[in-house]
């Protein structure tokens, strides 16, 4: 019994692959296209392969679970792979195989997003990312070195719900006025309540333990309108991986991006000086969850013995990827702004007062050293663009939410003298 599957050019016998440009399948020797859907329509996949594993008397027992060998069909040569990867290239004659028994009963994915960006665009983008900041290292540009880039398949359980949610905010109204010679602050607080139904359809959590989470979340979203019924015609010519985190694992984060969605949507509701979250009591009223494999490329480079990681939407095109610091360059415009304003900040105390204070000279340095922390942090942000995301506000279901309760009731007043 074969161990891979290969798909074949009707006109040559050449192996097909999923073209980018063209969306359809193409064949690299004679140039025929296909369409996906008409070439793949027939194939069955729910059929339960068996697996060969056969990792050769060098491996031990533990190394034998975590790999997997298979035999190209084109040239005979042996194709290792995870344990977790469903589709492949052969590192020999470069074939696209896809590894049978990886994708049936519960791993078949429901539904794919085709790539829609190419290995030149992913390239110039990581080019582009490396050289947009000149607080970035001029070596890291000239001298990272590429170890690998691969299109991946990556797998996410995807998840619409549609839920109640019953929100408690604090609310504070803050006005100061005089009274005689005395300055005064009051402070009103309020118990405000806000609940009702909003909705969310998309939201991903990334299913591979191999791949960073916040990386992953980084490169969303992605535009789901372009989904189309999982067919292994799209997963030619590229990496895909299986779900190794279930969905019972993913879950709780998935919880925790509604809510904050939740929150973030009816906020929008509540109108004071400071508003804050005291409680959230958040329920399911109807849910579903697909299994959908999106498209991404990731690239890694090294640099000074240091490994660097960058993803980019195969959909969107959108890159991320943290940046290293040029801390001579850093350290430089620290300095300079603390210097600048500190200076100024003497010169115009002397030039009203007369005289040189220490005081102004402190109060110089504070401002220097808070804009300096401003700047950094926007720097930073740009430099450090890998995180979590927080909520779900891109995938809130337009006209979902609507208010069953609202109440604003005053709890206390605070007044405070200041002078």
């Amino acid at each position: 019994m074969s161990d891979v599957i290969e798909h074949k050019c009707p006109c040559c016998g050449g192996t097909l692959q999923f073209d980018v440009d063209s969306q359809k399948i193409k064949c690299p020797y004679c140039d025929s296209e296909f369409d996906v859907k008409e070439m793949m329509g027939n194939e069955d996949l729910s059929q339960n392969y068996e697996l060969a594993s056969n990792a050769g008397e060098e491996w031990d027992e533990a190394e034998m679970g975590m790999m997997s060998e298979y035999q190209c069909e084109s040239c005979g040569g042996d194709i290792y792979t995870d344990a977790d990867t469903t589709a492949t290239l052969c590192p020999y004659c470069g074939s696209a195989v896809i590894l049978k028994g990886r994708l049936s009963g519960v791993l078949k994915p429901d539904k794919v997003i085709p790539f829609k960006r190419t290995k030149d665009e992913a390239l110039n983008a990581l080019k582009e990312h490396c050289q947009k900041s000149w607080f970035i290292p001029k070596r890291f540009i000239e001298n990272n070195k590429l170890e690998e880039i691969k299109g991946l398949y990556a797998p996410f359980w995807v998840y619409d719900a549609e839920l109640f949610a019953d929100i408690r905010f604090t609310g504070v109204n803050e006005r100061r006025y005089k009274k005689g010679d005395s300055e005064y602050v009051e402070r009103k607080y309020y118990d405000v309540r806000r609940a009702g139904d909003i909705a969310f359809d998309h939201v991903p959590a990334d299913g591979s333990s191999k791949i960073p989470d916040d990386l992953m979340e980084s490169i969303e979203p992605f535009d789901y309108n372009q989904v189309e019924d999982f067919n292994t015609g799209y997963l030619s010519g590229y990496v895909a991986d299986k779900y190794d985190i279930d969905q019972d694992q993913v879950r709780p984060r998935v919880k925790q991006r509604m809510t904050e969605g939740s929150v973030d949507a009816f906020r929008t509701t509540v109108h004071y000086d400071e508003v804050s979250v005291r409680g959230t009591d958040v329920k399911a009223k109807s849910s579903n969850v697909d299994y959908v494999l999106y498209p991404v490329w990731l690239m890694n480079t090294k640099w000074e013995d240091r490994n660097f990681s960058f993803a980019m939407n195969g959909q969107t095109g959108k890159i991320v990827g943290n940046l290293p610091w040029d801390l001579k360059k850093l350290f430089g415009v620290i300095a300079i702004i603390i210097i600048a304003i500190t200076t100024l900040a003497t010169v115009i105390w002397y030039c009203s007062e007369g005289e040189f204070s220490i005081g102004a000279l402190a109060v110089g340095a504070l401002i220097g050293i808070v804009i300096s922390a401003i700047v950094y942090a926007v720097i930073n942000s740009k430099l450090k663009n890998v995180k979590f995301e927080h909520g779900a506000s891109n995938y809130y279901r337009p006209g979902s939410m609507v208010l069953r309760i609202s109440s604003d009731n005053f709890v206390r007043k605070e007044v405070r003298k200041i002078n």
